[in-house]
This record gives structure tokens, sequence and C-alpha cells, in this order.
């Protein structure tokens, strides 16, 4: 099949959409399929910074990326200038023409994604979208209300795809409650090789609690709908040491927020999976995840979870096995889950290996061939209907 990947993130961006995007290619290309990536194109700094040799990190994204990235050009979005947005280009419906698409994969349509559709729509050409965010939760989060507004908008990207691809079973529910048509169960994988107990380091934590303090982790965006700020009790805990990995315009409060919490910033690849074993405990704490690929990625390194009973983590976390789901934003319980872990190691451990265990089968090639026979289910459907 020769398949557009339009995406509204990929890397350098780091991110649940870049990342499954990224996932998605190398997967199509393993199984000798054709892809072909579009995508905002990065800021300045960063593309000359690739050009360069890469960012600090060492990470080469384009590099790393398996197909051809078609780039349009961006904007930061204003407060947030971490993302990009994809301004009108003639390279997307160039692409689909010049690729002779058979689909269009559509990553968490928003703004790029809603001009895949509508070029897809105009040639032909069958769509499938993702839905990846819960633009609802971020309304209510960033702007007080609009959430019915956001549902229209969601409504209207993918009722116009031959299917929608929900990434938890909660994402699922809330796209046929508010109407949208022909959505399917899609999750994400893990890759349980980067991702593995093994990977304890030592020596980092001891850097991390030279006290021997358990050591406790949130790996993520900083930004207010992951409410973050929620591990303030968790901070206060006698013994207890926070550290937080990631980056976004929340970092400045949140430093001020989480006293004796350490902050690491980004960190990706085989860095982060050994900053991930080196945990004795990860918490989520955003309440709008539709999947929450870091709780799954702390699964695979054998660490207990705590998370907020709400969206995608209700399908990862079996309470009371793998990790303890807690009322969403809710500080005290947060805090009452932090130290019940804390006190004891033997449920730590049997929490940690029993999440292993339950994440070992979730591989991106089982993942990837599942979205495969959702295209070939699409092309059928369109061919029948064609005939007809």
């Amino acid at each position: 099949m020769r398949v557009v990947i339009v995406t509204e993130s990929f890397p350098p961006d780091v991110n649940g959409v870049a990342h499954c995007a990224l996932q998605t290619a190398r997967h199509l290309v393993d199984r000798g399929h054709a892809p072909v990536v579009v995508a905002p194109a990065p800021s300045p700094e960063v593309s000359a910074s690739l050009k360069q040799g890469g960012p600090p990190s060492g990470d080469k994204p384009d590099a790393l990326a398996p197909c051809p990235v078609v780039h349009v050009p961006s904007l930061p979005l204003p407060g947030y200038p971490q993302v990009r947005v994809a301004l009108p280009s003639r390279r997307l419906t160039a692409t689909l023409i010049e690729h002779r698409a058979d689909v269009v994969h559509l990553a968490s349509p928003f703004v790029l994604g809603v001009r895949g559709m509508a070029a897809a729509a105009r040639l032909g050409i069958p769509a499938v979208a993702v839905y990846q965010t819960d633009l609802a939760g971020y309304a209510r989060t960033y702007m007080g209300a609009g959430e019915a507004a956001a549902w229209r908008r969601i409504r209207s990207v993918h009722g116009a795809a031959d299917l929608t691809l929900a990434p938890s079973s909660a994402a699922l529910h809330d796209l046929e409650t508010h109407g949208v048509p022909r959505v399917e169960l899609w999750p994400r994988g893990v890759d349980t090789e980067r991702f593995r107990p093994g990977r304890r380091d030592e020596a980092l934590r001891r850097e991390l609690a030279p006290n021997g303090e358990l050591i406790i982790g949130y790996v993520g965006r900083l930004a207010p709908e992951k409410q973050v700020e929620l591990l303030a009790g968790a901070c206060g805990l006698e013994g207890v040491r926070v550290v937080i990995v990631g980056d976004g315009p929340s970092r400045p409060g949140l430093e001020q927020a989480l006293p004796g919490a350490v902050f690491l910033g980004r960190r990706t690849g085989d860095d982060l999976a050994r900053v991930f074993a080196s945990l004795d405990a990860f918490v989520h704490t955003g309440p709008f995840e539709t999947f929450c690929q870091t709780v799954q990625e702390a699964m695979a390194s054998g660490l207990p979870v705590v998370a907020p009973a709400a969206g995608g983590p209700l399908d990862l976390v079996a309470h009371g096995r793998t990790g303890l789901l807690v009322p969403p934003r809710d500080p005290a319980a947060v805090r009452d889950a932090v130290r019940s872990l804390a006190a004891d190691a033997g449920l730590r451990a049997a929490f940690g290996a029993a999440g292993r265990a339950m994440v070992e089968g979730r591989t991106w090639a089982a993942v990837g061939d599942q979205l495969i026979g959702h295209y070939a289910t699409v092309l059928a459907g369109r061919r029948t209907a064609v005939a007809a």
C-alpha cells in the first residue's frame, strides 16, 4: 500500500502524536509498504541545529525517519511555541497526487489533518483518522469553556473519515457518545526492549536521591492540562524525591510549586529509558489522556503506576494489581497513593512485575499489523461501494 501520513506533529517534536506517527511509518516500511509523512516544519532554530548535527540530546529525528518527510510551512502556537501549527500549503495535495496514495492516515487531525481530509475527499482517496488528542478537555483547561464547540469540530473532522481509530475504550465511548460514526479501537504499542527493568542505573539513582530517598517520577509535557502541580503533596513526604522529566510552558511555575523536586528537562531514547528504569514508582497526573503512552513505558520498565481513573489509564492500569487509580484532580489522593507505595517495597515489586508482564505482548509490530488490517478493511469497503 502507498500511504500518506498527515500528522500535526513529527520528530523532532517529543509527544505522543509524533512518536506514534514515527512508529507507524517504520512499521509500514518493515512490512513492505510505501509511506510518506507530511508534517509541520520545525522551527528555524531546530532546523538549523539538525543541519549542524542534531540538537544537544543527540537526536537526529529526520535521519531516524524511514521514509520521505514533506514539511509544510508552520508558525509557533501563541503561548506554547513548542507546538507548531501548519500554514496553508500546496505541498499537501501535491504529495497525495505524486505519491499516488491508496490511503491517507490522519494523525490527530486538527489543522493540517483537516486540510488532509479535504484533499483526500477531493481526490477520492480513503482516509483513516486517528483520534489522539482530547480537544474538549484542552478547551476546558485553556479557555474555561468551548467544550461543545470542540466536539462539533471533532465530529465534523472525524465524521468525514472512512474510519476513526480510538486509542482506548474511554476515547471510543466519548467519540460514539458525541455522534462520531465508524469508530474502532486501535491501541498503542510499546518498545519493551528499550523500556525494561534491566536499564536501572544505580549511579543515576545516587545522583537523583543522594540520601537514598524513594524516587517518584513524572514524564511528559509540562503544560496546564497535565496538572503536574498535583505532585506537591508527594514532594512533602519524608524519604521521597520527586523527579520531573519533560519541558513546556508550565516549567517555571512548577519549579516554584514543587519544592525539592528534580527537573531533568527533556530526555529521549535510551537516556529516557534509563531514567524510567531508575525510578521506584511512576505517577501520571493529567486527566485528559486518550491513551497515555508514558504509563505503558513505565509498566514496561517494571514500575508501579499511580494514575487518574480517567481516559486511557483506565485500560492500562489494573487497580490493585499493576498500580493505583486515583480520583482525577485530587492532590490528597495522589499523595496518599505515593505514601502507600513508599511504605511497601513488596507491593511496589509485585505491581511492577505484573505491569511488565501485562505489556510484554503490546509491541509496535503487533499494533502496526492491526493498523494495516484497518487500512485493508477501508480499501475493501471502498471497492465494494464502487462496484455497487
